[in-house]
C-alpha cells in the first residue's frame, strides 16, 4: 500500500524544489518579474497557463530547478489542481511558493501517487519514485492522509476481482477494521439468515459454499453519543441471477460491492478521526450466482420488516439486500442512516460516472450532503423520492414488486423501494454511486473510485464535531 505519511510532510525549511503556482489572471505579471532566461525556457517549452499545464524552470545551479503549475484559479485550489505534477514530476520533495495554503490540493497530490499493481508480475511503479509535499499548515496533515488512505481502500477493494474479494473477504476486512479500533465484530452467515434476514439468504443462497452470504455488522464508540448507521452493498459479485445479464455488462460486476467498500472506508475514517459518535456498520455481503437454488422471477420473498417482495427481476437484488439491513439498522434507534449502493444503472444514465444520484427523507440533509460535497471536491445530484411513481413497484400478489415494468425513473423506484425499509421518523440518505472511473484524470486513475465518500465525511464532521 502506497505511504501516504511520507508523501505529505511538515515544511521545516528544508531543501526543496519551489513550484510556482499560477492562473491565466496571475500568468502575465508573474512571467514579466522573470529573468529572460525563464522566459526564454517557458517559451522553448510553450507553455501556457491552462490547468494542469506545468513546466520545469532551470536556474543557474543544476539542482536549483523549479517547476511552474497553472490552475484555473489561484485563489481557490482543489482537490485536483496539483495532482497532475504529483503524477509527472521527478522523485523529490517540493513546496508552494509564497507560503500559499495548498489546502485541499494535498488529497490529490497524494491519490495521484496510487497504485494497484497486486496482480502485476512487474509492479507498476511511479515515473522515478515519490514526490512528497511540504506544507507548513500541519494541522492539515493527518486528517489530509487519512482521507487519503480512505480513498485507497475503496479504490482498492473495487479493483480486485471477486475471487480475491467475495463476503469472506470483506468480513477480514471488516474484522481487520474492527480490531484496529477495538470495536465490535458481529457476523451472521449462511442458512443462520434465513428466519432473521430472508432478502439477504435468498440473494445469496445459490453462491458456492465458501461465498456463502452474510450480514456483517460493526459497532463502535461510547454508547452516550449520537447513534448513527452506515449501510453498504456487498453484492460481490451480480451475475443478474435467472435474469442473467449480457456478458458486456457483467464484465465489471466485480465492482457491485463498491456500497460496502464506501461504507467500510467511512467507517474506518469515523473511527480513525473518533467523531463522537456511537457507529454501526452494516454490510450485506453476498454473491448473486446462479444454481438450482437460485430465487426467481414471480417468487415472493418475506423481509425482516415483514412486508412481502415480489421478484419481478432477480437482477434488482442490492435492493432487496440493503432492504433487510435497513431494518436492522432502524431497530436501534439511530438518528442518522446513511447507506451506499451501485444500485441503478439508470443513475448513470441520467447523471453520468462522476455524480452519485443523492436521495434522502430530508430536504436539509440533502443540502448539509450536496454543501459538503460542493465545498470537498466530491458533488452530489439529489433526485426525488417522487411517490407518485410508487405505483410503479405495485405487485398484484405482494406488497411490493422490487422492479417496475418499465424503465422510467429506475434510480427513483429503486430509491422508493429502499425507502419503504428505511426507519420511520429518522433521517435517511441513500447515495446511487458508480464507484468507478471509466477514464483517468489527473489524481483519479481509471478504475474503482471513492464517489460520495468524502461529502458525507465531511456532513458528519460538520454535523458532530461541532457539537
Amino acid at each position: 500500500m502506497t505511504e501516504y505519511t511520507d508523501l505529505l510532510k511538515a515544511d521545516t525549511g528544508q531543501s526543496a524544489h519551489i513550484i510556482h503556482v499560477v492562473d491565466k489572471t496571475s500568468y502575465d505579471e508573474w512571467l514579466s518579474a522573470q529573468p529572460e532566461r525563464v522566459r526564454a525556457a517557458l517559451a522553448a517549452q510553450k507553455f501556457k497557463p491552462a490547468a494542469h499545464a506545468y513546466a520545469i524552470i532551470p536556474a543557474e545551479q543544476a539542482d536549483d530547478w523549479s517547476v511552474i503549475a497553472a490552475v484555473a484559479n489561484t485563489d481557490a485550489l482543489t482537490s485536483w489542481c496539483l495532482a497532475k505534477l504529483a503524477e509527472v514530476l521527478p522523485e523529490g520533495e517540493y513546496r508552494i511558493s509564497d507560503d500559499r495554503s495548498i489546502g485541499r490540493a494535498a488529497l490529490g497530490w497524494l491519490t495521484a501517487q496510487y497504485r494497484f499493481d497486486r496482480y502485476r508480475s512487474k509492479k507498476d511503479e511511479a515515473p522515478t519514485g515519490p514526490r512528497v509535499l511540504l506544507t507548513k499548515e500541519a494541522a492539515r496533515i493527518e486528517p489530509s492522509i487519512r482521507l487519503a488512505q480512505a480513498t485507497h481502500m475503496v479504490r482498492d477493494l473495487v479493483n480486485t476481482p471477486t475471487a480475491d474479494m467475495g463476503p469472506p473477504d470483506l468480513e477480514h476486512i471488516a474484522e481487520d477494521i474492527a480490531k484496529r479500533h477495538d470495536a465490535v465484530l458481529t457476523v451472521t452467515r449462511g442458512d443462520e439468515l434465513e428466519q432473521g434476514y430472508p432478502m439477504i439468504h435468498a440473494v445469496g443462497r445459490a453462491a458456492a459454499r465458501e461465498f456463502a452470504p452474510r450480514l456483517i455488522e460493526v459497532e463502535w464508540g461510547n454508547p452516550d453519543h449520537p447513534r448513527i448507521a452506515i449501510v453498504g452493498k456487498g453484492v460481490c459479485f451480480d451475475s443478474g441471477g435467472l435474469d442473467i445479464k449480457p456478458s458486456a455488462a457483467m464484465r465489471l460486476m466485480k465492482k457491485d460491492m463498491g456500497g460496502a467498500a464506501h461504507a467500510l472506508a467511512l467507517a474506518d475514517l469515523i473511527m480513525a478521526s473518533n467523531l463522537p459518535v456511537r457507529l454501526h456498520l452494516l454490510v450485506p455481503a453476498v454473491e448473486n450466482a446462479i444454481a438450482g437454488n437460485a430465487f426467481r422471477p414471480g417468487d415472493v420473498l418475506s423481509t425482516r420488516k415483514g412486508l412481502t417482495v415480489e421478484i419481478g427481476n432477480t437482477d434488482a437484488e442490492g435492493r432487496l439486500v440493503l432492504g433487510d439491513a435497513l431494518t436492522k439498522a432502524g431497530e436501534d434507534q439511530p438518528e442518522l442512516v446513511l447507506d451506499f449502493a451501485t444500485l441503478t444503472g439508470a443513475a448513470r444514465v441520467a447523471l453520468g460516472p462522476d455524480l452519485p444520484a443523492l436521495f434522502a427523507n430530508d430536504d436539509e440533509l440533502a443540502k448539509q450532503l450536496q454543501d459538503a460535497g460542493m465545498a470537498n471536491d466530491d458533488p452530489l445530484w439529489q433526485l426525488p423520492l417522487w411517490d407518485q411513481y410508487a405505483d410503479m413497484i405495485k405487485s398484484d400478489i405482494a406488497d411490493i414488486n422490487n422492479a417496475a415494468e418499465s424503465g422510467f425513473g429506475g434510480a427513483i423506484t429503486a430509491g422508493l423501494f429502499l425507502q419503504k425499509f428505511a426507519p420511520d421518523g429518522v433521517q435517511w440518505a441513500h447515495f446511487d454511486t458508480f464507484a468507478w472511473r471509466p477514464s483517468a484524470k489527473p489524481g483519479r486513475p481509471k478504475g474503482g473510485e471513492a464517489l460520495g465518500l468524502r461529502a458525507a465525511f465531511a456532513m458528519l464532521e460538520a454535523r458532530y464535531c461541532s457539537k
